[in-house]
């Protein structure tokens, strides 16, 4: 097997190297602690909880509750391996480097080419979303035009200076912060009913209206499968660590604060909205539950209002995924596992890696309008469960990583995954058995089929190239 060795960066990167790789000038370090704290408190808030968690609500009932505590129980733990081992190397390709340095180069092409596809995907899906709300807003437009856009302005920036990203990226958290602390203080101040014009519901919406479990389990395993996806996006914050100013003590301190994020925004929303309004409430799922909650305290224009929160929430994770992106197939180009050419840095951006994942986004939005129901959904549902399997592969690398570690350089483990192995053994188990429930479902079903045969693809792919390397070595 060939494997890779640890090349180190500027301010103690690394990035695993291939057989086939150059050297190339560093990516630069412009984006500040601020930055990063922002984006790590950001990036657990999108439209998916703003929006999508009504469906999963409307499932689950008041039991939404337990389903996102379990989901984000299983995300910490995610994230706290993904930390341990950024943080001993931080590196622009974050989980795909780590697959690479403990499984072996397979591995690394795999989980990065399908992380790749998934953000690319996801740029599409955030500017077809945003451009709906803006047609809504401008009737006499077409989303086409708001599309390119906001393909445009997002490429620039990250065209330009890694610190225009990181500036973005503050203020979208920052606006995506104060609404959601708003609303958590709204719904605190009506559940004990000191806000003016309401009464306190006590526990009439939790235990009545069919009860806590009002679905039985079924329900609840729907809502668990809805809040799994919810907290996609917090993979990120260990890929702008490696452009921080000190790599290591931002991802060490990004993972450290990821608990109470999760508790507080996710968690604590969900029982605000199922203690204020009945769980089968039809204007959870046609509105969102932001939007009903708000309109059930009598707060004015509040569909206006989550409409701006949500365009925010869109723009800021497409601003997100496009940086992603791009860095994730720069790190996999540096490591001979792309096309070469694209692995040029100038003013310490890899900016054609920005322009094909700009590019391939733009193309899947294309395809949105010429084949919605076929090649659309297909894209769609081939990265249905890739945040899965990026977390299958970032606790079988944390299992051979830590030991290697703790053998080599034990002063690296600045960050240290909680009751080693046992608990990263608890989360492969969980991440496995969430893929065994999405049998359970038809729409889950045809979603976990076609990532499978992606990540087959990819990683037979990146199993003959390995052994070609290998024999020409």
């Amino acid at each position: 097997m060939n494997r890779t060795s640890a090349s180190s960066g500027p301010s103690g990167t690394a990035e695993a190297t291939g057989a086939g790789a150059t050297a190339t000038p560093p990516l630069s370090h412009g984006l500040k602690q601020r930055h990063l704290s922002m984006i790590a408190l950001g990036g657990v808030i999108g439209a998916g909880l703003f929006v999508g968690s009504g469906a999963g609500i409307a499932a689950a009932g008041p039991s939404i509750v337990v389903a996102y505590a379990v989901s984000g129980l299983l995300v910490m733990l995610v994230m706290r391996m993904l930390g341990e081992m950024s943080a001993a190397n931080p590196a622009s390709g974050s989980f795909s480097v780590h697959a690479e340095r403990a499984i072996g180069p397979w591995a690394g092409f795999t989980v990065g080419w399908m992380f790749w596809i998934l953000l690319c995907v996801g740029i599409a899906a955030e500017a077809i979303g945003a451009a709906g709300i803006m047609v809504q807003w401008f009737p006499g437009t077409d989303s086409w035009m708001w599309v390119a856009l906001f393909m445009a302005m997002f490429c620039g920036t990250n065209l330009a200076a890694v610190s225009n990203f990181g500036e973005f990226e503050f203020w979208f958290a920052a606006l995506k912060i104060a609404a959601i602390t708003i609303f958590l203080v709204l719904g605190v101040l009506a559940i004990l009913g000191v806000l003016p014009g309401t009464d306190a519901p006590g526990g009439s919406h939790l235990t009545g209206d069919g009860g806590f479990l009002p679905n039985g389990v079924n329900g609840l395993v729907v809502g668990l499968l809805a809040s799994v996806f919810a907290y996609g996006g917090l993979e990120t914050v260990t890929i702008a660590a490696a452009e921080s100013e000190n790599p290591v003590k931002s991802v060490a301190g990004a993972v450290r604060t990821a608990m109470w994020r999760i508790a507080l925004f996710y968690v604590g929303s969900m029982v605000v909205v199922v203690t204020l309004i009945p769980w089968n409430d039809k204007a959870l799922v046609a509105e969102g539950p932001y939007v009903a909650v708000l309109n059930h305290l009598d707060i004015p224009a509040a569909g206006d209002i989550m409409n701006v929160i949500v365009l925010i929430a869109l723009l800021s994770a497409m601003n997100a995924n496009i940086y992603g992106a791009s860095r994730m197939s720069y790190s996999l180009v540096t490591r001979g596992e792309g096309p070469a050419f694209l692995g040029r840095v100038t003013g310490g951006v890899p900016r054609l890696t920005v322009l094909a994942s700009s590019f391939f986004g733009f193309v899947a939005v294309l395809l949105s309008y010429w084949w919605p129901e076929t090649i659309f959904k297909w894209l769609l549902n081939m990265v249905g469960a890739a945040v899965l399997v990026v977390w299958g592969f970032i606790a079988a690398a944390q299992l051979r990583m830590r030991s290697r570690l703790q053998r080599e350089a034990p002063e690296k483990l600045v960050v240290k995954m909680w009751l080693f192995p046992y608990l990263t053994w608890v989360a492969l188990a969980a991440t496995v058995g969430v893929l065994v429930l999405m049998l359970r479902e038809s729409d889950t079903r045809s979603q976990l089929y076609a990532t499978a045969v992606m990540a087959i693809a990819l990683a037979i792919i990146g199993y003959v190239r390995q052994r070609t390397a290998a024999a020409r070595s």
